[in-house]
């Protein structure tokens, strides 16, 4: 299947963008808090810089700290850094689908101590515990970005130190999709459903396109209804339910049944599939070729992923992406001054950011960080940054603190809708009235 017109070719021989390109992530992004503040309900505002005394051991909670990559050397930085200065540093770790309602409940509870690791997104209702110290003295001379900055703020406080700031978009396999006889990238999405059909022919072992079908990622959906038009969040009021979603659903929904995409697919299974050559596309952030290529039997697997610029609805639309990122906070406390200096630590000493990028394939947040040769010289990274993060936005629901309970009943809707129980109108409609319900 050949394309001599497609104006979406990912091979570009992009350079030298990755800076650049993170700080257009910081406009798309709204700088001074990621537009946050708007709807956060509780315990914001009020923050206290870090107390207690340095040279104190603390507890450092990462999910990071039970995937691999990066688990093995996350591990043995914490424990060089706890010998060298002298402490002790406690390790406690969630699954990532566990992570936030485990520290929302722990931090509650006066629980949750020390050093936190934060998907952007939880930023929010993590803040509304109340538990989070200010740390902005420990990140306005340290080298971060303007743009990783706004990835750790809320209402103006600095509560995040910033760890790694990307997007999460789609990644092809491009011996699969050369066997299938595709030598272009798909701009539309009629151009990409064309080509799942093609990657269908290859047999049935092939899953087209690794999309989740399962409730815990279905937040990706998201991504697709504003692909189609849908605002999501317009006016404080959620707009799922209108024509642009319902239309969004049904495509969704034909991929389903046409076996363009399959059914108990969730990251994990979606990352499986890619790192066995059995999916053509799948959405992941960076650090997903890093666990791709650590499970993959083929040793060239990484040299045939190609992040491209999710296809748009109409030629010419702005292609949607969900930003992406981490950051580490830290709770008040007698702990917060240990705890902050190494979150600070782990986040701009060069060697150990390098040491992290070469770990997770996750970019740093430091400007000397990013315009290191390692950084600037990866292929992978620099089409990533110039194809999907360039154009990521936040998520609508990240300026809500119930941003988790919108994206599940978003996404218990659009499974309701895959496995027949709704038409497409039915549930978006109930998505739409369950989102506002919380909202109220």
């Amino acid at each position: 299947m050949n394309r001599t017109t497609s104006t979406n070719h990912n091979r570009r021989g992009v350079t030298d963008l990755s800076r650049r390109n993170l700080l257009s992530l910081g406009g798309a992004l709204g700088l001074g808090g990621l537009g946050l503040a708007a709807c956060s309900d509780s315990g914001s505002g009020t923050a206290n810089a870090p107390s207690g005394e340095a040279g104190q051991g603390f507890t450092f909670t990462s999910f990071a700290l039970s995937e691999d990559p990066p688990k093995e050397w996350l591990e043995q930085t914490v424990s060089d850094y706890a010998s060298g200065e002298g402490i002790s540093i406690s390790e406690s770790s969630y699954a990532y689908n566990e992570a936030l309602n485990q520290m929302v409940l722990q931090s509650r509870g006066g629980e949750l101590s020390g050093v936190a690791h934060l998907d952007i997104a939880w930023l929010a209702p993590m803040v509304a515990t109340g538990t989070l110290a200010d740390l902005s003295e420990y990140t306005s001379d340290a080298g971060y970005t303007e743009a990783a900055l706004g990835t750790g703020q809320f209402d103006g406080v600095q509560y995040g130190i910033p760890w790694t700031t990307a997007a999460i978009g789609l990644i092809g396999n491009a011996e699969l999709l050369e066997q299938a006889g595709i030598d272009f990238v798909p701009s539309t999405v009629t151009e990409f459903e064309d080509v799942l059909r093609e990657v269908k022919s290859l047999g049935s072992d092939v899953v087209p396109y690794a999309a989740s079908t399962e409730v815990a990622q279905l937040k990706d959906f998201i991504v697709w209804m504003q692909t189609f038009g849908s605002a999501v969040v317009e006016d404080g009021r959620c707009t799922v339910g209108d024509e642009a979603s319902i239309e969004a659903m049904t495509w969704y929904k034909k991929l389903y049944t046409d076996g363009l995409i399959a059914p108990d697919i969730e990251r994990s299974a979606a990352r499986n599939l890619f790192s066995q050559g059995r999916t053509a596309y799948y959405d992941d952030a960076p650090i997903g070729s890093a666990i791709v290529v650590t499970n993959s039997p083929d040793a060239e697997i990484r040299s045939k992923m190609i992040p491209l610029a999710r296809p748009v609805r109409n030629a010419g639309d702005v292609p949607q992406a969900l930003a992406w990122g981490h950051i580490l906070v830290v709770t008040d406390g007698e702990e917060s001054i240990s705890g902050t200096e190494f979150a600070r630590w782990l986040t701009s000493d060069l060697d150990t950011v390098l040491g992290y990028f070469d770990a997770s394939s996750n970019p740093p947040t430091t400007s000397e960080g990013l315009e290191s040769p390692e950084v600037q010289e990866d292929e992978f990274l620099t089409a990533f940054t110039d194809n999907i993060t360039a154009t990521a936005t936040p998520s609508p629901f990240w300026e809500f603190t119930e941003y988790a309970q919108m994206e599940t009943a978003v996404a218990d809707s659009v499974q309701a809708v895959l496995l027949g129980n709704q038409t497409p109108e039915e549930g978006m409609r109930a998505a739409g009235e369950a989102v506002n319900g919380l909202i109220s």
